[in-house]
């Protein structure tokens, strides 16, 4: 690492912690040469998603918008900011685990249905109802039983 006071390319490390919600490595260091102290951060190189969309159009993946979609869907529910922060990075990771650099909007959605019905049953319906764009009371129920007869098998 190249010291920015004066430009000496040796220093050593004397602390390092995480930041940025484990997102990064905060590095205290001093250079060799002059004795100066600095920081540093590092952070995992990703690849860059690409969200193919129902209209097929492609936009940058943003994680603030799932967020957003997940805080709509758990509004005035028990499920805490962590529990939906923390669903939304795991999707993120999830999609950045694949290697590959375009998913589909379909794709994303029923992966944050995935998390939303382990989480809170009511928020996936929620979620679902939306983004599976119920037409009419039918397909509502038709989805609520789909959920029943999941959580009676898991019961089992």
């Amino acid at each position: 690492m190249k010291c920015p006071v004066c430009g000496y390319s040796e220093s050593r490390v004397i602390d390092s912690r995480p930041a940025e919600e484990n997102a990064s490595i905060r590095r205290r260091r001093e250079c060799l040469e002059c004795q100066k102290r600095f920081t540093t951060y590092e952070v995992v190189e990703t690849i860059p998603l690409v969200v193919i969309k129902k209209d097929r159009s492609r936009e940058s993946f943003d994680r603030n918008k799932i967020l957003r979609g997940i805080i709509k869907a758990c509004e005035k529910r028990a499920v805490t900011e962590e529990q939906m922060k923390k669903l939304a990075r795991d999707i993120e990771t999830h999609l950045q685990n694949q290697l590959q650099p375009e998913v589909t909007s379909i794709r994303i959605g029923e992966l944050v249905m995935e998390g939303l019905k382990e989480i809170d049953e009511v928020a996936y319906v929620r979620f679902a109802s939306v983004y599976r764009e119920f037409k009419d009371i039918n397909t509502f129920m038709s989805e609520l039983k789909t959920l029943m007869t999941g959580r009676r098998k898991k019961r089992k």
